[in-house]
């Protein structure tokens, strides 16, 4: 696995873990992904007889002519997903604002992921959309791809409120998708634009960001200031923090809710997760469901 500066103990961690995709991918470039498109691989399996029903674009007609005999050629029909990580870096990322701890774990995250999907041979593209920039890596598997990918996401300092559903749009007929986010911004056209995609055939990940001081808020009273619209401060105390709790985990329970039953995953990772331990989470598969690489 490639390594990228100051990630190189995230990448050791992450050794031998693969990411299956969920579904028959659309693709016909070889790679570790079950393709949808039969018989275009090059990686020659067994022959078989023909049958009725057969598709006679896999009959090998060398065979036919030597023997007078139809044998489908069976091949591995394997491919690689393109896959885009879209990253949010609004405001609201760089909470606290002393540590930026959620931003901290985003990019790790991203970078983890980029590592795994290389590592199998897909295609990565990275979208961070932020105010006034569209700070976008195209997919690539090159030499050097996860280094970009670290580069790019080390020079952003997360800041104003860039919706991400318009930045999906970028990302074309993506095979999978992961979005890293805290969900505080356009939160249900991002759920709409990310459910089409999803029926078009995507695999698509949804990545909820949670700081510790979201979960477990300080017990000293507070000045609670929104990083998108500093103007909208509250007050936290006993009283509202029991009130503030109450409605958080609502909201995450909603959220999870929505998105699994748009067809996507869901997978919430605390600040201080271990982003390793994280990343094994986001990309195994459910229970029940067979891998479309396996």
């Amino acid at each position: 696995m490639t390594r990228a500066g100051g990630y190189g103990a995230l990448l050791d961690a992450l050794r031998g873990v693969t990411w299956p995709g969920r579904r028959t991918a659309r693709g016909g470039t070889a790679g570790t992904h079950r393709s949808r498109l039969r018989g275009l691989s090059p990686e020659f399996t067994e022959y078989r007889p023909y049958r009725q029903g057969d598709d006679p674009r896999r009959l090998d007609w060398k065979v036919l002519a030597r023997t007078d005999r139809a044998y489908l050629r069976i091949t591995s029909d394997r491919t690689t997903l393109g896959t885009w990580i879209v990253v949010d870096a609004s405001a609201s990322m760089a909470f606290p604002e002393r540590t930026h701890e959620k931003w901290a774990q985003a990019r790790r995250i991203a970078v983890g992921l980029a590592a795994v999907a290389l590592a199998g041979g897909d295609p990565v593209g990275v979208l961070a959309p932020s105010d006034g920039a569209r700070r976008l890596l195209a997919p690539r598997t090159r030499r050097g791809a996860l280094g970009e990918v670290a580069r790019l996401l080390d020079g952003i300092t997360p800041g104003g409120c860039a919706p991400l559903a318009p930045a999906l749009a970028l990302t074309g007929r993506a095979a999978r998708l992961a979005i890293v986010t805290d969900f505080l911004g356009d939160a249900d056209e991002l759920l709409r634009v990310a459910r089409e995609m999803v029926v078009a055939g995507a695999d698509v990940h949804a990545v909820h960001l949670v700081a510790r001081e979201e979960l477990e808020p300080p017990s000293t009273p507070i000045l609670a200031t929104d990083p998108e619209q500093p103007a909208l401060q509250r007050p936290l105390a006993d009283p509202s923090r029991a009130a503030y709790r109450r409605a958080f985990d609502a909201f995450r329970r909603d959220v999870a809710r929505a998105w699994r039953g748009a067809g996507a995953t869901y997978t919430e990772v605390p600040s201080d997760e271990p982003t390793a331990h994280a990343i094994r989470r986001i990309t195994a598969l459910p229970v029940g469901v067979a891998a479309a690489g396996g």
